[in-house]
């Protein structure tokens, strides 16, 4: 295996790969972009917080349509991480049809080789599975 990197800032990789966020230190409102204050009580520090790696399905969509070279269908899907916080991923493994996909769905983090460059260097992207 050559070198990895997260497809985004707030992928963590390593033996344990799971999400990263800001939080803010007087409200606890959870950010995964850098923000210069909080919007939503105006405070401007924050600290780096671990999101846990499991959570529930709050809402989802089957995509039957996307650009060239997408492989449709596919399952997009806010996830309530437990502990907190809430992240917009792709589910995977599993069918793309409301009989299989359910509100309230138990589902953990999954992480998978989205490309490779020439030099042999792996982008990380992740995207939540069902779990039992």
């Amino acid at each position: 295996m050559g070198n990895q990197i997260p497809m985004v800032d707030y992928l963590v990789l390593g033996d344990s790969p799971h999400l990263a966020a800001h939080e803010c230190k007087e409200c606890k409102a959870l950010y995964f972009d850098r923000r210069n204050a909080c919007a939503n009580c105006g405070a401007r520090t924050f600290e780096a917080r671990d999101l846990a790696t499991s959570g529930v399905v709050r809402s989802f969509s089957i995509i039957h349509q996307a650009a060239p070279g997408v492989p449709v269908p596919y399952i997009s899907s806010i996830v309530d991480l437990d502990g907190g916080g809430s992240v917009k991923a792709n589910l995977t493994n599993v069918e793309p049809d409301p009989e299989h996909v359910k509100l309230g769905m138990k589902v953990g983090l999954a992480t998978f080789v989205a490309g490779t460059d020439d030099d042999g260097t792996e982008a990380i992207a992740f995207a939540f599975e069902p779990v039992a």
